[in-house]
Formats: C-alpha cells, structure tokens, sequence
C-alpha cells in the first residue's frame, strides 16, 4: 500500500484526546508566533515544544517519511535560493557584515546570512511537527465539530470536514489508478528515467479527475437529498467535551503567545541580533 500523506492516524495519546478545538488553538497559536518572530530564542523554544508535542502523539516516523521527505528537499532549496536572489539581506538586517570566505563572484559566506537562513529553516521546521500533528490527531468530523463551536458556520466547518477526508481517497484512487497503467505497460517504477515517469504520470490524472467528479457528485447529490443547509444550525455526532486538559493547554497556549511576543518585541524589534557589540 502505498504511503498516506495528511490523513488522520489513530491513537491513544495525550495530543489525540485533546479537542478539536483546543489543537486548533495550539495550531494557530504556534503558526501566529513563528510567523510573527525572528527572535532565535523564542523559535527554539517552540521547536522544543513543537518536538514534545509530537512525541506524546505516539506519530511514527515512517508513517510521515513522504512528507519528512518533502521538508528536507523544501527547505535545502529554500536556504540555496535565498543565498542565490539575496546573499546579503543577513548583513542589511543584523546591521553589520562578518565574512568568513568568499565562494565566487559578489557571493561571500557571511555569518549574518547564514544566522538569517538558520532563522528561516528553523521556523519550517517548527511550522512541519505542527502541521502534521493537527491534521494526524484530529478527526475530520471533530475538526468541523470545533470550527462550529468557534463561530464558523456550519456549511464551512462541514466543506472543510469534506476536503480533508477527501484527501486519503484521492490517494487511494491514485494507487489503485496507477497500478491499473502498470498492468497495461505504463512504467511508473524507479527504473524508469525521471521525465518519462513525469509523463506516464500525468496520463493518471485524467481517470483521477473523473473518478473524484463522480465521487463530488454523489456527495453533492446525497447532502440535498437530506436537506443540508436548510437551517442555520445543526448538531454534531463527533464533538468532544472540553476537560481540565484542554483549558490547561489552552492557558498555556495563552501565556506563550503573550510571552513570546513580549520577548520577540523587546527593543522595537521582531529580530533577535546576537551581533550588536
């Protein structure tokens, strides 16, 4: 079977037991700050937290290795294309330029580029354990449940419930669509030379558009016929009850993010500068 990626992984652990809503507090909490800060402190101790968080998931390795993978080639490139487009943007926002050698041309090594391009892939890094956690240990029935209970109508937090159990459909649809070409001689295996395999690939996805319109359609067509959208309100089956673990991880979500911005924001600025003498 071939590798899941984004679906929800059962199990029985701290992070799985929380409610939807209160990983959706610790989703966007995490997001907010790491985006908001450049303070390497701060993003370090978030990447700890972040670490934690998925070790209590009792998530596996391998069971994320595709998207693991992908992490690795993302933020690789990322850190050779910003050192390509802007080798000195470090030195223009630490306010000062060391240079440890010089590669070739107007590209010198500096150690205020490579403390900015450290920052960046840190806050990847800590963006990826999160991502997978939130979308790993809530249920797609729950998740709609919490989105409803923040005020979101229903319509959206159901749309929303749809797409992410839609997404390890569509995997499964792939698979069983791209064994089907291997059966008729289109290659798809690692033998094969990478453009060709690009091209058998695409010949999948026309059969794959068309099964996933016919599957949007019976759904479209079973939710009219039991009235979807006819009140404004509804009742959800999957909805967990908020307990003293929830309002303690929300608390700590709070004090975090009012603590992390406190910190990040000392002296006028969003940037931790370890270079200022």
């Amino acid at each position: 079977m071939a590798a899941k990626v984004l679906n929800y992984i059962p199990r029985d652990s701290f992070i799985h037991r929380l409610s939807g809503t209160t990983k959706l507090i610790i989703f966007l909490s995490f997001s907010f700050l790491c985006g908001l800060s450049f303070d390497t402190r701060v993003l370090l101790v978030l990447l700890g937290l972040s670490i934690l968080g998925f070790v209590l998931s009792k998530i596996k390795l391998s069971e994320i290795r595709v998207m693991s993978t992908f992490l690795v080639v993302f933020i690789t490139l990322n850190f050779i294309l910003l050192f390509i487009f802007s080798p000195e943007y470090g030195c223009e926002m630490y306010g000062s330029r060391t240079v440890l050698f010089h590669l070739i041309g107007k590209y010198y090594v500096t150690r205020e580029q490579l403390f900015y391009q450290f920052n960046v892939a840190l806050k990847y890094v800590i963006g990826f354990p999160i991502a997978i956690l939130f979308v790993s240990t809530t249920n797609p029935s729950e998740f709609a449940a919490s989105l409803s209970s923040l005020g979101i109508p229903y319509r959206i937090s159901y749309s929303v419930s749809l797409a992410l159990r839609y997404i390890p459909d569509i995997q499964s649809d792939y698979h069983e669509i791209s064994q089907s070409q291997e059966a008729r001689g289109v290659a798809l295996g690692k033998d094969v030379r990478l453009f060709e395999r690009i091209g058998n690939a695409v010949k999948i996805l026309m059969p794959l558009v068309l099964t996933s319109l016919n599957r949007i359609d019976e759904i479209s067509n079973s939710m009219q016929l039991r009235s979807f959208g006819k009140k404004k309100t509804r009742t959800w089956y999957v909805k967990k009850k908020m307990t003293a673990a929830d309002f303690g991880v929300i608390a700590f979500c709070i004090i975090m993010f009012t603590v992390g911005l406190i910190i990040t924001n000392q002296g006028g600025s969003n940037i931790y500068n370890p270079f200022v003498r």
